[in-house]
């Protein structure tokens, strides 16, 4: 549901692109934004802000562009994944490549849609965005509208049921192909790989200012992962603060109500709208 992507039409055939879609990278999305910035004739943003993929963005945002980046809030990311988050896009790539409806990435043009593989897709993802401790509270071992098990392979159990929703409901707003295409671009983020594998010398010199943001119980994109950030930047000698929260929501902690993380990241903006002129002193607002 982007801007363009492998179930877009190929304008040399007049048909999906499928597969022959270029695989693209995180760079490539945020030198797309550059150019739909200066076609809008935008030449600075105040603050780039976002979280997981978003945040890799973000991170990016200020390696290539950092002059028209003011302020930037990174949230539940990394500068690379790691193996393990590389092995669970696999097993979801697999997953949808392994539903016959897939046909080799032409299941548009075929009149076919892969949803049991996307959905295991999603389900196996979607693991992946809580925690043990978010699960056993909101499910524990309860059952799913019975009370006792069937001893067949229903879905006994409400994590069970929950889980299969989420699969069922993600492939009524999501192309199957496109998540091949995101998960990769994921994966071969690498922050530090233009820079001889030093971290730092991705935000040399920069004039951006950073507020990190990381969660206890995100174990996708752990507090390490951010605390390698705040190390780089400080060796590079950038503005930088950095906030660990205390919660047990998980990855998806940054898409749901989570108080102390809104109290953060407006302080830090408000901060910096006042160190760029943007905040109207008190008496002339009331005015």
């Amino acid at each position: 549901m982007g801007s363009t992507g492998p179930d877009s039409t190929n304008p040399a055939t007049g048909k999906p692109w499928g597969l022959d879609f270029p695989v693209i990278t995180i760079r490539d999305m945020v030198r797309a934004q550059a150019m739909l910035l200066d076609h809008l004739g935008i030449d600075t943003l105040f603050a780039v802000v976002g979280g997981s993929m978003g945040g890799m963005q973000v991170l990016q945002w200020a390696e290539s562009y950092s002059g028209r980046v003011f302020a930037a809030v990174p949230i539940a990311c990394a500068t690379r994944h790691s193996a393990q988050n590389i092995a669970f896009h696999e097993v979801g790539r697999q997953a949808i490549m392994a539903d016959p409806e897939w046909r080799g990435g032409r299941y548009h043009l075929e009149g076919t849609n892969p949803r049991r593989g996307l959905a295991v897709a999603r389900m196996g993802a979607h693991i992946t965005y809580l925690s043990d401790a978010a699960l056993h509270r909101k499910f524990g071992r309860k059952f799913q509208d019975r009370e006792n098990p069937t001893f067949s392979f229903d879905a006994d159990f409400e994590v069970e049921s929950y889980l299969r929703y989420q699969g069922s409901s993600f492939v009524e707003r999501f192309d199957a192909n496109s998540y091949l295409y995101l998960t990769r671009a994921m994966d071969y983020f690498d922050l530090a790989a233009d820079h001889n594998g030093v971290l730092a010398n991705a935000f040399k010199g920069t004039q951006t200012r950073f507020c990190i943001v990381s969660f206890t119980s995100d174990w996708l994109f752990p507090t390490s992962e951010s605390r390698a950030i705040v190390h780089a930047l400080n060796a590079s000698s950038a503005r930088v603060s950095f906030a660990e929260i205390v919660t047990d929501k998980g990855h998806d902690a940054f898409l749901l109500d989570e108080p102390e993380m809104f109290g953060i990241v407006r302080g830090f903006l408000d901060g910096a709208g006042k160190a760029r002129g943007l905040v109207k002193p008190a008496a002339a607002a009331a005015r």
